[in-house]
């Protein structure tokens, strides 16, 4: 189980396959990660059951552009 408290602004979001593919903005309540802003303006989450393991970066369990279609974006 990740601590939630292991992750922390600024840190790379990269996918299984290494590739860093979002930034994190700050833990959004005990169970989602809000990103920041994307290119467009938006953020996006992803929830802390996608993360596999926190050292300098947050690793997630999917390659990105799956993690990216799967993302919530925010309104």
């Amino acid at each position: 189980m990740i601590n939630a408290q292991q992750i922390k602004p600024d840190m790379p979001v990269v996918c299984s396959l290494d590739g860093q593919f979002a930034i994190v903005d700050h833990m959004e309540g005990n169970n989602n990660i809000k990103l920041k802003k994307d290119k467009t303006g938006k953020h996006h989450f992803i929830p802390l059951s996608w993360v596999t393991t926190v050292d300098e970066k947050v690793h997630v369990d999917r390659p990105g552009e799956q993690a990216m279609k799967e993302w919530r974006t925010e309104h």
